[in-house]
């Protein structure tokens, strides 16, 4: 089987959609032999700030000198994102090795019952770092905790950043049942570390650790942790709400102490040196302008994106493009950043779930009235529109975030369009690797 190949099978799974259950993850890893019995992880659930916490949590064991798999979703341009080992996303020809080597199991299901991409994945993934020999692995939940495929595991330490609204029609709709799913990642006396707040979702995650019989750990702030030598501790990150996610990634460092010793000295260099693409990165354009990317799509996610942006410009408006998925809370993000801009710039997401831009249009009009919004027919069209503006903001979609990275020259082109893996629903052929329509 080629590269290409194993892609298009992968884009095949697509049709079998999305659905949440331990049944068929379980049954194929045990048809691949169990590989999750040979590693060790940190499995890390939670609203936002998940993603960034698994970064700054493989940064930190790295330069404390180990071998660290690192598994993530959605990835930004590339499948490979997903899956990566000291950092180095997996070759093409192991993708492709393992998809054919996952065939005969995959024809054991029925077709009523077969494993979807996401299932797939989490397997491939397993296969990958147990024959690589990672000493750990930052384990990222897909969606929730409890059923997600990723749940077939027990880790070292259960990690859940955060509690907000998001996903809700997989979730359920308060904070209280958003927050018993992440906390159906929690085993027998291993330790939990929360971010979760008083009143959205702690009491519920510290309850589940208790009848697990769990330590668990509440994580406040990073001015609480000292750094290992006089002065302030350096994130590679910016914003904020990143400090709380260091916090996170260190409390869970600490409480793993004894079990996997790090010097303060590689807590340290791991937080300085973590890398997390189309997180508040930061473009220096020619002519000196100043561009950001950011994949805030949620409410809270766009309230963390405008208190960073205060906090770094706050004498500057932006002129902002916003692309955003039709069943996160696009009104809500809209209301949120279209106050910080100069003008804004609706644009498609080349999702299935993208929300017209005509339809957040006036919304953005609404949250700042008088405002001028302009309707793109695409995301390049944006893009030429604002080539000479000295501030751009382009946020609202980790997808939008992805087809920008590529226009844009800040990721290659892989030779199959792979930003349509990221689709949810279901797809009738591969479409020869075609972008998602919105």
């Amino acid at each position: 089987m080629t590269y290409e190949g194993a892609i298009q099978f992968l884009y095949r799974l697509q049709m079998f959609g999305a659905k949440l259950g331990l049944e068929n993850p379980l049954r194929l890893a045990a048809l691949g032999g169990h590989p999750e019995r040979a590693l060790r992880f940190i499995h890390v659930a939670g609203t936002n700030g998940k993603g960034s916490t698994c970064a700054m949590l493989e940064s930190i064991y790295r330069a404390a000198g180990l071998r660290v798999g690192l598994f993530t979703s959605p990835h930004l341009v590339s499948f490979a994102e997903r899956i990566q080992v000291v950092r180095r996303p997996i070759p093409e020809a192991d993708v492709a090795r393992w998809v054919a080597a996952m065939q005969p199991w995959l024809a054991q299901f029925s077709a009523h019952h077969h494993p979807t991409f996401f299932e797939v994945v989490t397997v491939l993934a397993l296969l990958y770092f147990a024959e690589q020999h990672c000493d750990l692995v930052i384990w990222e939940t897909g969606l929730g905790g409890r059923l997600d495929a990723t749940n077939i595991v027990t880790p070292l330490a259960s990690v859940i950043t955060s509690i907000d609204f998001d996903h809700q029609q997989w979730l359920g709709d308060t904070l209280e049942d958003i927050a018993a799913e992440k906390a159906g990642i929690i085993k027998p006396g291993v330790p939990v570390i929360t971010g979760a707040a008083a009143g959205r979702g702690l009491e519920v995650i510290v309850a589940a650790a208790r009848r697990a019989g769990a330590p668990w750990t509440r994580v406040t702030d990073l001015s609480e942790v000292p750094p290992p030598q006089a002065g302030t501790w350096e994130i590679g990150l910016g914003g904020e709400h990143q400090r709380f996610n260091a916090a996170t990634a260190l409390a869970t460092v600490r409480a793993l102490a004894r079990t996997i010793p790090v010097s303060p000295e590689a807590e340290r260099a791991g937080l300085a040196s973590v890398c997390w693409p189309g997180r508040w990165q930061i473009l220096t354009r020619p002519g000196g302008g100043t561009w950001v990317l950011d994949g805030a799509h949620n409410l809270a996610g766009a309230q963390a994106l405008r208190r960073t942006w205060a906090e770094r410009f706050a004498d500057v408006r932006p002129v902002l493009i916003l692309g955003v998925l039709s069943d996160k809370d696009w009104a809500g993000i809209a209301s949120a950043l279209t106050p910080l801009a100069e003008r804004v710039l609706v644009v498609p997401i080349q999702n299935t779930r993208g929300l017209a831009p005509a339809i957040l249009a006036p919304v953005c009009g609404q949250a700042r009235p008088g405002i001028k919004v302009e309707v793109c027919a695409s995301l390049a069209e944006a893009l030429a529109r604002v080539a000479e503006e000295p501030s751009v903001l382009l946020t609202g979609s980790l997808y939008l975030v992805g087809e920008a990275m590529e226009r844009l020259g800040l990721s290659a082109t892989p030779r199959v369009d792979e930003r349509g893996l990221n689709e949810w629903g279901r797809r009738s052929t591969a479409a020869g690797g075609a972008h998602a329509t919105p």
